[in-house]
């Protein structure tokens, strides 16, 4: 579990820095330059993210069960991860009426996706792992809305919406039905 702790405490400190320590990032970017910044952050990032994915593999060999959540979750969860994909690609998709909307759908999708995790599984590693996602992705929302949105409101487009949705929901599927499985050793759709 130490090492599932560490992994998150590093992949989500690394992420932090911009909503939650502007001025200590700015100030690391001043001293150091933006591109070995960027090296910094990249390498740190990959590093946390290792750590995490190992020890969450090893803490699911030893579960500690918290809860053990009704079956109909499972549906709830894989309706809430739908939207969570929605989120993320809203993010990266231009003018589309979605990211407009709702400014920081990237954070707000990992809400959803963590919350959805959380309603759906009840071990302990489970509850460090998306809780530590949920508590994240709330603080980094709160400190993003009061910030000044200084990027100009672009023009939102239909087609840019439809294909954020398609693209969305593609990947959700192929996730949900073979990359879940493949990736991460569980199939959420087998048996729904």
């Amino acid at each position: 579990m130490e090492q599932l702790i560490l992994g998150l405490a590093v992949f989500l400190g690394v992420h932090a820095l911009q909503a939650l320590a502007p001025v200590q990032r700015e100030r690391l970017i001043n001293t150091y330059g933006p591109i070995p910044y960027k090296a910094a952050y990249s390498l740190l990032s990959l590093f946390g993210l290792i750590v995490l994915s190992g020890g969450y593999a090893i803490a699911r060999q030893e579960p500690i069960t918290i809860w053990v959540p009704p079956v109909g979750l499972r549906h709830a969860s894989s309706l809430l991860t739908l939207v969570a994909f929605i989120l993320v690609v809203a993010a990266y998709v231009p003018r589309n009426a979605i990211q407009r909307k709702l400014k920081h759908p990237m954070v707000i999708g990992v809400k959803v996706w963590s919350l959805a995790h959380l309603l759906s599984n009840g071990g302990l590693h489970d509850l460090i792992l998306f809780g530590g996602f949920l508590v994240w992705s709330v603080l980094v929302f709160r400190s993003a809305r009061r910030r000044p949105d200084l990027q100009p409101a672009a023009e939102r487009s239909n087609a840019m919406t439809i294909l954020t949705v398609v693209i969305g929901v593609g990947a959700w599927a192929w996730f949900a039905f073979v990359g879940h499985a493949w990736i991460i050793g569980v199939a959420p759709m087998a048996g729904t």
